[in-house]
């Protein structure tokens, strides 16, 4: 594998970055890697466990080099579904192979409804969807309060109540204040409104993306095969719940990957989940 080089695409509405690490002589698809909001560098461990095949990551609309000029206040996953389609016509077509994690996972549900003939398999892990949980009202209700402290508070107190919605287990309860929040000085988090109201994650996708509900049908149907992975050490959570609705929905068992939420990552954000045997199951379930 080659050092990553790194490219830009311009699509409606915003600039995307993109890096390729060529894998010279590899007769595997190409097998790119999505997050969402988490830009490009958090596939960087994972990337490298892969040197036979190229790895093309990228930085969703509106995230570190990916710059916005469309003016619109969010992001939804069809639109970065667009981008994804786009940037796989710009590597080549496809079919790629393409592990997506969190809201990339959403992202790329959505882009494979639309466009099936672009992705050979797709290993979506632990998307965010409220809509396929039991408690769906209730979660969509925690989602709302969550964004509207950001909108009245500022980013501190509501990335605050972010840690503590992703880290419940089980249901939601019916009032999204009795979620027990914890103190955002406490987390290093600061304490002072800047004023701003364009994070990436709670202001520009986290409604949209959690409260998005894929084509199932267009999944069933699709030539795409489909794997609903989740994490090991994630029951119970949010993530891996919507995993697990997704993956009943499409009339499918998930399949259990090592570690956590971002079990995949090395120490790229100073949370190093297991990602040499992430990069193993990854590799198996690509090769089945």
């Amino acid at each position: 594998m080659t050092e990553p080089q790194t490219h830009t695409l311009e699509v409606p509405g915003a600039t995307i970055a993109y890096d390729v690490r060529a894998a010279e002589g590899s007769a595997e698809p190409i097998l790119l890697m999505i997050g969402s909001p988490m830009d490009a560098t958090g596939f960087t461990t994972l990337a490298g466990h892969f040197e036979d095949r190229t790895v093309v990551t990228y930085d969703p609309r509106g995230v570190s080099r990916s710059k916005r000029t469309d003016g619109l206040a969010e992001s939804t996953p069809e639109l970065h579904a667009d981008d994804l389609h786009r940037l796989i016509d710009a590597i080549g077509g496809g079919p790629v192979d393409v592990f997506a994690s969190s809201g990339g996972a959403v992202n790329a549900l959505a882009l494979v409804a639309r466009h099936p003939e672009q992705v050979r398999t797709l290993v979506a892990h632990e998307p965010p969807l409220a809509k396929v949980l039991p408690d769906r009202e209730r979660a969509m209700a925690a989602i709302k309060h969550m964004r509207e402290t950001y909108e009245r508070e500022g980013f501190g107190p509501a990335m605050a109540q972010f840690i503590a919605l992703t880290g419940h287990r089980g249901e939601f309860p019916a009032d999204p204040k009795e979620l027990p929040v914890p103190d955002p000085a406490m987390m290093g988090l600061p304490a002072q409104d800047d004023g701003s109201r364009d994070d990436a994650l709670l202001g520009q996708n986290l409604v949209t993306c959690t409260h998005y509900e894929p084509d199932f049908d267009a999944l069933r149907a699709a030539s795409t095969r489909v794997v609903i992975a989740v994490g090991a050490e994630s029951e119970g959570e949010m993530a891996r719940r919507g995993g697990e609705g997704a993956a009943e929905r499409l009339g499918t068992k998930p399949v259990t990957f090592p570690s956590n939420h971002g079990g995949f990552m090395g120490n790229e954000f100073g949370m190093p989940g297991q990602p040499e045997a992430f990069a193993a199951a990854l590799r198996q379930v690509l090769s089945a």
